[in-house]
């Protein structure tokens, strides 16, 4: 039989899932990620450690994989693919810096005009580390690539391969799937990766992997997604008016839509799905903030103390630390964690009360611009677990909220591996 392998990185650990051709799953392994020294390595060591986990008689008879990351986590390389410098994080927001010099460079409204966007990140490493022609440091020759594409690299071995969903924030336009003039008149041009369609096949994993991992010989990696975007895959959500917010570390609402719509002015932007749209944004808030102030017992069990009918009047915009980009785009915002009741089942009905605004207020934005109207809303991440959070969500939001099929982004990204190649 045929299997799958989709493997998620996100911001506290990552994830494999083995499906079958039904979607099925098979086998599932997970790697948390401590404090490290370095990001990079720490990543190479979970992608192998997540395939070793898997029983050896799935693992011989994978046919694809393909890999997500988190949207805007990108790298500098060399030419044999080794990062040059520290990886930026996708809620990394240097790119303050060169916010000037960006809107000289993109056109008004673009996706691209945020300080946390990929092109934004890259400037900055322009500006930080000389990149003119020709980029070179030494005898190495820099690239610039996103997460998914480097773990991919390390599987496939043929550098700079993007795909059209993480390549969004760098500037590529996947309307007319083509880098515009306007990027490829900078000199950083040659920096860029090239870009193909997600789960796209690109190569059979390296002979050296295949032995080492015990993967079958003829197993291709394909090109990958965004977290969130594999998130949506696995939803079940497929037709025009439904919706995803996935609640992990971050607030990501994801519409599915008719219209295309990108406003850089309020964080929104469009992904390319087939012939319709994924409208959405991402805001800073989100699980990593209750974590912050709560364990997991903690938020299971003073969640179960709160009336989740009567709203709190307590007004948060929760942040770990300042800046968000949706539906609030502003790299200065303050957190508002200010008034903090003794009692913490009033501070943590506050907080869940006001991300659950915050992603109302989300969609209705969506809609006043112009995507097609929200009908329903599937739940992905680790929130989608508390019922009493579902509660307040579904006060505000006013659509059925709905249960992911499966809420692993490992799994969607397993799904987009199996359709990538049996297209």
């Amino acid at each position: 039989m045929n299997f799958y392998l989709g493997i998620d990185f996100g911001t506290s650990g990552a994830r494999a899932i083995v499906i079958d051709p039904e979607g099925n799953i098979h086998a599932s392994s997970q790697y948390s990620f401590d404090e490290v020294s370095y990001l990079a390595l720490s990543w190479k060591t979970a992608l192998f450690a997540l395939i070793e986990q898997i029983p050896q008689e799935l693992r011989g008879e994978i046919s694809a994989i393909a890999i997500d990351g988190t949207s805007s986590t990108v790298l500098l390389c060399d030419r044999a693919g080794n990062p040059i410098d520290e990886p930026i994080l996708y809620n990394d927001a240097r790119g303050v810096e060169v916010m000037d010099k960006l809107r000289e460079i993109a056109p008004p409204n673009h996706t691209v005009l945020n300080a946390t966007s990929s092109l934004a990140k890259l400037l900055w490493w322009q500006k930080a580390i000389p990149l003119d022609p020709p980029f070179k440091r030494g005898d190495r020759v820099e690239l610039f690539l996103h997460q998914a594409d480097w773990l991919a690299f390390l599987l496939h071995g043929q550098l700079g391969i993007s795909d059209y969903h993480n390549a969004l924030k760098l500037g590529y336009d996947v309307e007319h799937l083509c880098y515009p003039e306007w990027l490829l008149n900078l000199p950083i041009s040659n920096l860029l990766p090239k870009v193909i369609a997600p789960g796209s096949p690109i190569a059979e994993v390296q002979p050296e992997i295949v032995s080492q991992l015990g993967l079958s010989k003829d197993c291709l990696v394909c090109a990958g997604t965004t977290d969130s975007i594999a998130a949506f895959l696995a939803s079940g959500a497929n037709s025009p008016g439904e919706a995803v917010t996935s609640l992990g570390s971050t607030l990501v609402l994801k519409l599915l839509s008719r219209t295309k719509v990108d406003d850089a002015k309020y964080g929104i932007y469009s992904h390319r799905l087939d012939d319709l749209w994924l409208v959405g944004g991402a805001s800073n808030t989100g699980g990593a903030v209750l974590r912050k102030f709560f364990t997991d017992a903690e938020l299971e069990n003073l969640s179960n103390q709160i009336d989740a009918e009567k709203e709190s009047q307590l007004d948060y915009y929760p942040l770990l630390k300042e800046g968000d980009r949706f539906p609030i785009n502003d790299p200065h915002l303050p957190p508002r964690l200010e008034p903090r009741p003794d009692n913490p089942v009033e501070f943590l009905h506050g907080l869940l009360e006001s991300i659950a605004r915050i992603e109302a207020r989300g969609y209705q934005l969506l809609q006043h611009l112009g995507s097609t109207e929200l009908k329903q809303v599937y739940t992905a991440g680790g929130g989608a677990k508390n019922p009493v959070w579902a509660a307040i969500r579904g006060r505000h939001l006013q659509v059925p909220l709905i249960p992911s099929i499966q809420t692993a982004a490992a799994y969607g990204t397993a799904l987009l591996a199996m359709r990538g190649i049996n297209k």
